[in-house]
């Protein structure tokens, strides 16, 4: 049987998108040195909150805004914890993903079994979210090295103490960052509702949160290891499914967790390689997971 690669490419956009809208938005804060565990929350809330919209408009593009500012809502909450009141950010990230998919199942019931408005084609017959998810890398990558806003957030992610030394805005920055993160988050959630299952399904984010948090670990936090590491997860999913649809004669369960599993090994691997190389730019952001305190 004749495999078209054309084909194949385009179902590994799709299937790299999500996860790559999530990392991107998870690189952004963390490298304001804010580590949000609830990124699965914020997908699953962007996912059901973008379906209502579009379905309910007819729109899909419509749905999308509205998963971005779904997604950045909720993740606000993470904010006020962890900015305002200095909860642990790890013990928030996972109370906020608890609660972003228990909300979603909640709300989601009158939803199931109602399809979602077809999107048109983009160009090159690309969704033009994926052009949109290609786009933001060099966008973000810019934003990091380039502008002075990008150097603020990056100063207050490795030392929040000498950033507001010289008399930058920490909380603020990281305000910044979370609702960012958010709503990238939000727009790969809605991904998968809108113009990958094309219907509202419980838990149909089904860990892609946790696998975009990985990639960026992967990444060594940049905008194109992010790009990579999703097109690693997607190619290997892409994998996974031609296996299936071919008869291959392997458990489904175990061709199911290969994407999964293949995350974990890479991320073994880097680790690896981070304990014994001292290369720059292979290490977490100085202040990442530490709440500021101001001593005012």
């Amino acid at each position: 049987m004749m495999i078209d690669p054309l084909s194949v490419f385009l179902v590994l956009l799709g299937a790299a998108t999500p996860i790559l809208f999530a990392a991107l938005g998870e690189l952004v804060a963390e490298r304001a040195g804010v580590l949000n565990l609830g990124v699965e929350g914020m997908m699953i809330t962007g996912a059901l909150a973008g379906f209502a919209a579009a379905y309910a408009s007819g729109n899909p593009f419509l749905g999308f805004a509205t998963a971005a500012v779904a997604g950045a809502a909720i993740s606000l909450l993470f904010a006020a914890l962890t900015q305002v009141f200095l909860s642990n950010q790890v013990a928030s990230g996972l109370a906020l993903t608890l609660f972003g998919l228990g909300l979603a199942a909640m709300l989601g019931k009158p939803f199931e079994g109602v399809r979602a408005p077809v999107m048109p084609a983009g160009p090159l017959r690309i969704n033009w979210i994926v052009w949109l998810g290609l786009v933001m890398v060099p966008a973000i990558w810019w934003f990091l090295n380039r502008t002075r806003r990008g150097l603020i957030l990056r100063a207050v992610g490795e030392n929040h103490d000498a950033a507001h030394a010289l008399g930058y805005n920490v909380r603020l920055t990281r305000l910044a960052a979370i609702a960012f993160g958010g709503a990238m988050a939000g727009i790969g959630g809605a991904f998968i509702s809108i113009a990958t299952v094309l219907q509202w399904t419980e838990g149909m984010t089904a860990g892609a949160g946790w696998i975009a948090l990985a990639i960026v670990v992967f990444s060594n936090w940049t905008a194109p290891g992010v790009l990579a590491g999703a097109w690693l997860f997607g190619g290997v999913t892409v994998l996974q499914l031609r296996l299936q649809a071919a008869g291959v004669a392997v458990p489904v369960q175990l061709l199911s967790m290969a994407p999964y599993l293949a995350t974990i090994i890479v991320l073994v691997a880097m680790s690896a390689r981070q304990k014994f190389s001292r290369r720059a730019g292979g290490a977490a952001p100085g202040s990442l997971g530490t709440n500021f305190h101001a001593l005012r």
